[in-house]
């Protein structure tokens, strides 16, 4: 199994050379979900001889290569999805490899210090958001919620997921380009054009409104046109500010702005979302408490009277 999968694996992920002729993904839809069935087996043996596999197909220079590559394809943004998740499970589950680590690690400061110099120069800090399948969406209900546009009631992932998914399928001409055909989010299928059918959209709000699948460019574009709200994604790549407007235009002066960080390397898990809010200095703070409007302030003036 090993010698002909290994193979074929490489042929797979390995970057597209011929933009106009690319080769087939549909017909390893079976090959990449036995691969990721394997993964996310419990027999600790299993998983490290699939994780071995992807591992010999260099998926972190697949991944890198097609970034880089920057196509706005389905196709080629299904088979980037693809392989940042295998690179994800890799990492996971691949044996122990002292130089793979360290370079690891090497990139993961990397990443936290150059997030980290962006929210300084932003004015924001990070909030740690629950690794759940969710953060996504539980990053930008907090950002909400600081900024006053929806109620602390509501500031919770299945809200948000419920308006991404409602966005989303009352707009299927606006997301469908960005939507490679699929039977799940990660299972290639696409059409001749590329474009999911009736039904596999359905099931796509379906399983962003209802299941832990991860969110990602659509759910941040769909929640920024459904708030009205620019949302800002930091990261540690460059651009190290990605920008998304409601309607493709700058925002007005002063008016709120989402701002959320994209993790890759920081947490073990793989993709992962944090809310940047606000930092409020000592001397703000204290202005906050001592306002008019504050509960300390009406406190003090009860009691003198």
């Amino acid at each position: 199994m090993a010698g002909s999968k290994r193979n074929k694996i490489k042929r797979v992920l390995s970057p597209t050379k011929n933009v106009e002729s690319p080769p087939p993904i549909v017909e390893d839809d079976d090959l990449m979900d036995d691969l990721f069935a394997q993964l996310e087996s419990k027999d600790r043996a299993t998983q490290e001889t699939s994780a071995e596999i992807l591992k010999d197909a260099n998926i972190e220079s697949t991944v890198d290569n097609i970034e880089k590559e920057n196509k706005k394809d389905s196709k080629s943004r299904f088979k980037a999805r693809q392989a940042r998740k295998a690179a994800a499970l890799v990492e996971q589950y691949a044996p122990s490899d002292a130089e793979a680590d360290a370079r690891l690690e090497r990139e993961a400061r990397e990443e936290e210090r150059a997030i980290t110099q962006t929210c300084d120069e932003l004015g924001v800090k990070m909030v740690e958001i629950n690794p759940d399948g969710h953060c996504l969406f539980s990053a930008i209900a907090d950002q909400l919620a600081v900024h006053g546009i929806i109620p602390p009631t509501k500031a919770s992932y299945p809200f948000i997921r419920l308006t991404a998914a409602d966005y989303i399928q009352t707009h299927p001409d606006d997301f469908l380009p960005f939507l490679p055909s699929t039977l799940g989010e990660d299972v290639a299928g696409a059409e001749s054009e590329g474009l999911m059918s009736p039904r596999e959209f359905e099931q796509y709000c379906t399983n962003i409104r209802d299941t832990a699948v991860w969110g990602g460019e659509p759910e941040i574009l769909a929640l920024s046109r459904a708030f009205n709200v620019p949302i800002h994604v930091i990261q540690g790549a460059k651009p190290h500010v990605v920008v998304h407007n409601p309607q493709g235009e700058p925002p007005q002066e002063n008016a709120p702005i989402v701002r959320i960080s994209y993790h890759r390397r920081m947490y073990g898990l793989g993709e992962h979302y944090n809310s940047l809010r606000p930092k409020i200095s000592f001397k703000d703070g204290i202005k906050a408490m001592f306002s008019p409007s504050s509960s300390l302030s009406n406190s003090l003036q009860a009691l003198g009277s």
